[in-house]
C-alpha cells in the first residue's frame, strides 16, 4: 500500500488510535526504567519536579513513537504485524502522526528544561533525535546491525531520569543504560528469527534476512553471553543489593539457556515448532529486564 493510498483513505480516527500512534507498551517500559533510575539516583530529590521529568521521558517516548509510525508506514503496510495500525490501516493521516510526533518533542523537551535543567534536556532531546531520525530514518533500512545500534535510544531514560535528579550521570547511571543496551540485540533477534518473513517482504536488512537464520541464532547466544557481566556489575558496584545479585544470576543463567537452545533449535528456517525457543527468550527477556529494574527499585525504597 502506498503512503498516498495510506493518506487519501485516512479519516474516521478514534481516540485510541491517536494513542496507538504513541506505542504505549513501549512507553511504559521506557517510563518505568526512567523511575527506577531516578529512584536510584542519591538524594531525596523533589517529587513534583520528578514527576514532570518522568512525564517528560513518557512524552518523549509518546512523540518517538508517532515519528516512527510516521517514517515507516510504508513498511507497516507490507508487515502482517503492523498493517492494523492507525496508518497502514487507513484511519489516521502521515501528516497528523508527524505533527503529533513533532509537538510532543518540543512539549517534552520543553518540560524537561523547566523541571530538571540543560543535561537532562539535552539528553532527552537527543534520544528522540536517535530514534526517529537516526535509527529509524537511517540505520533500520541500511544495516543488519540497526537494533544494535539504535538500541541506544531505548537505553537512556534511566540516565536521563539521573541527570534530571542530580544533575550528572555517573557510572551506575549509566551502567543501567548499559543494560538495556545490550539486552536489546537478543531480545529483539528472537523476534526477528519468528517475524523474518515480514522483515524480508518490507525490505528491512533485519539479521535473519541479511545473514541467514544460523547466523542470527548464534548473535542471539553471544550477545546472551555478552549481556551477562554488565547486570551482574550492579552487585558489585552497590547499585543492587543481595535480592538484585540474586535476580541477576539466577535469572541471567536461564537467559543463556534459552539462548543456548535457540542456538541449538532450527528457529527461523520456517518451520513453526522450531520457533519455539525463539518466542520463549523473547517472552523471558522481557520479565527479566523488568524484574531486575523493578528489584534495584524496591531495594532503594526499602532502604530509603
Amino acid at each position: 500500500m502506498s503512503n498516498v493510498a495510506i493518506e487519501h483513505q485516512a479519516g474516521a480516527a478514534s481516540a485510541g488510535d491517536y494513542i496507538a500512534l504513541l506505542k504505549p507498551r513501549v512507553m511504559s517500559l521506557v517510563v518505568f526504567t526512567g523511575l527506577v533510575g531516578y529512584v536510584a539516583a542519591p538524594g531525596a530529590g523533589d517529587w513534583v519536579l520528578g514527576f514532570a521529568a518522568i512525564l517528560a521521558i513518557a512524552i518523549a517516548a509518546g512523540a518517538s513513537g508517532a515519528l516512527n509510525m510516521w517514517f515507516d508506514s510504508d513498511i507497516d503496510a507490507v508487515m502482517t504485524r503492523t498493517q492494523a495500525r492507525p496508518i497502514p490501516a487507513g484511519r489516521v493521516a502521515r501528516e497528523e502522526a508527524l505533527m503529533l510526533g513533532l509537538t510532543l518533542s518540543a512539549l517534552s523537551v520543553v518540560t524537561m528544561v523547566l523541571a530538571a535543567g540543560a543535561l537532562a534536556a539535552g539528553l532527552l532531546a537527543f534520544t528522540i533525535f536517535f530514534y526517529a531520525v537516526v535509527y529509524t530514518m537511517w540505520l533500520k533500512r541500511a544495516t543488519p546491525q540497526n537494533i544494535v545500534i539504535g538500541g541506544l535510544a531505548g537505553a537512556l531514560p534511566p540516565a536521563i531520569a539521573w541527570a534530571a535528579k542530580t544533575g550528572s550521570v555517573p557510572l551506575d547511571g549509566w551502567l543501567l543504560v548499559a543494560i538495556i543496551f545490550m539486552w536489546t540485540p537478543p531480545h529483539f533477534w528472537a523476534l526477528s528469527l519468528i517475524q523474518h518473513r515480514d522483515y524480508a517482504d518490507a525490505k528491512v536488512p533485519m539479521l535473519p534476512v541479511t545473514h541467514g537464520p544460523k547466523s542470527t541464532r548464534r548473535h542471539v547466544f553471544v550477545y546472551s553471553i555478552l549481556l551477562t557481566p554488565f547486570v551482574l556489575a550492579p552487585a558489585f558496584t552497590g547499585l543492587g543489593g543481595a535480592a538484585y545479585a540474586i535476580t541477576a544470576a539466577v535469572g541471567g543463567a536461564f537467559f543463556l539457556f534459552l539462548a543456548w537452545r535457540i542456538l541449538r533449535s532450527k528457529a527461523g528456517e520456517g518451520i513453526a515448532a522450531e520457533d519455539k525457543p525463539a518466542r520463549d527468550l523473547f517472552g523471558f527477556s522481557i520479565l527479566y529486564l523488568f524484574a531486575l529494574f523493578a528489584v534495584i527499585l524496591v531495594e532503594k525504597v526499602v532502604a530509603g
